[in-house]
């Protein structure tokens, strides 16, 4: 392969895959040197071909695991076998490659059984165009990589799956068929009791999550058509809006960094988790974390009648009194010391904040790691921002942010973007796809991740 083909290769299939990686340069490299190796500082090297005289550094803040040292080198070994077959036509070429990523995705995972797995993965995808009696079709399937039938007399999912009887028998999330890995069918599955494991997954998906182990694959068809692979305990792949991403936690969770407290890991595993359940229940939101010295600033956006904090409100109240003591608030002056000449319960009721009102009293004074999971994305999938202070105090929820002037996008965006100044902020878009932006080094908002 070319130098310049597998560039090319590597910046549009291999980068996009892995969350906070870029391409950094190159470096010498000989025929003892593997295709693909760990570097220093987080690095990973890669090249086409062992004969090749260089490898591509692609470097992240966090570490790259075996499971994405292992997910590359297949890719790399899939995406020689396209191009060596020398195929002119460019679109098809796509739909090869697109096919090779699917396949190394899996094979990633295990050797064994990964035929099962994407022969299952192509099933399910047949369903995603149909509908069951008019609904659209939620399916789960676990494939044990442990048991191995010798297929005598046994039912193979190829002639279960395709047939409509089985969109009965599944939803995704507690019941599933399973199957070995030679894709014969072993019964039906049933997680409403599962023990406590570790997990990173959407949280309506945890059940599942606890059951499937480096000898246990879940793969779930969602009512939008979407495909979820789980192994190890998490969510690792997922098949979204036609393109599968790479689920890597550990580092949109470091990507969250607020250099603050011994908590703030806490904290941002909170952040992060709420996104992945907005993201997998396909509610919109805009989830903003403020750095420490940037709290003032950051209230400056927020109206009174959406702070639940009695500190943070009396902070904008401090605020908004400065404010009209300026000589160009002269004749807003009076109304604002009146507005603010009362305490926190006064204003709110004064107000009518209802929905203020409504949620101080459901969140009761808790730091945002410390409330329920699924209260959490109700409250985040509430139209406006949710705000969080660096200590994980929640400042706001469903917060109309005062956007900049010449914002750009729509208004999740441009609210976004606004709290990224003082901070980090997470957009969820209504097809599941989490943004986050925050700013470099001169101030500019960027973006720090795209997944989904």
């Amino acid at each position: 392969m070319e130098k310049s083909e597998f560039y090319d290769i590597v910046g549009k299939l291999i980068v996009p895959l892995f969350t906070g990686s870029a391409l950094v340069g190159e470096e010498g490299s000989s025929p003892r040197d593997l295709e693909v190796a760990l570097g220093k500082g987080n690095t990973i090297l890669l090249k086409p071909a062992k004969a090749d005289d260089y490898r591509l550094i692609l470097k992240r803040g966090q570490a790259f695991k075996s499971l994405e040292v292992n997910l590359i080198r297949s890719i790399i070994h899939e995406i020689n076998i396209v191009s060596n077959s020398a195929i002119d036509d460019k679109m098809y070429m796509g739909n090869l490659y697109d096919m090779a990523i699917e396949k190394a995705l899996i094979e990633s995972l295990t050797e064994n059984g990964s035929d099962t797995v994407l022969g299952i993965i192509n099933a399910l995808e047949s369903w995603a165009s149909r509908t069951y009696e008019g609904f659209d079709v939620e399916l789960g399937i676990l494939v044990n990589l442990a048991v191995a039938g010798d297929g005598a007399g046994k039912l193979n999912y190829n002639k279960i799956i395709r047939r409509d009887f089985f969109a009965l028998f599944t939803d995704g999330q507690s019941s599933f068929i399973e199957f070995d890995r030679s894709g014969n069918l072993m019964g039906y599955v049933n997680l409403k009791k599962t023990k406590t494991v570790p997990t990173i997954s959407p949280n309506v998906y945890d059940r599942l999550a606890k059951v499937c182990t480096e000898k246990r694959v879940g793969i779930v068809l969602t009512e939008q058509a979407d495909i979820l692979i789980f192994f190890s305990h998490q969510l690792v792949f997922a098949k979204r809006n036609g393109k599968w991403c790479v689920y890597s936690h550990d580092e949109i969770i470091r990507l969250l960094y607020n250099n603050v407290s011994y908590t703030a890991k806490q904290i941002r595993r909170a952040i992060y988790n709420t996104a992945l359940d907005c993201s997998f229940s396909y509610k919109g939101a805009c989830i903003a974390y403020v750095n420490k010295d940037r709290t003032l600033e950051a209230l400056n956006h927020i109206d009174a009648a959406d702070i639940i904090s009695e500190e943070h409100f009396n902070m904008k109240k401090q605020l908004e009194l400065e404010e009209a003591g300026k000589l160009y608030n002269i004749g807003n002056a009076k109304e604002i010391v009146e507005k603010f000449s009362m305490s926190y319960e006064d204003f709110l009721d004064k107000n009518q904040t209802t929905k203020t009102a409504t949620i101080r009293k459901i969140v009761a004074g808790k730091k945002l790691f410390e409330l329920d999971r699924k209260l959490m994305e109700e409250m985040a999938s509430v139209d406006g921002a949710t705000v969080i202070d660096y200590d994980g105090t929640i400042i706001a929820v469903g917060a109309i942010i005062k956007i900049e002037a010449g914002s750009l996008g729509g208004g999740r965006l441009a609210a976004t973007t606004t709290m990224a100044k003082y901070g980090v902020a997470i957009k969820v878009s209504q097809d599941g796809i989490m943004q986050g932006y925050s700013v470099d080094k001169q101030g500019k908002v960027k973006q720090i991740f795209n997944v989904g």
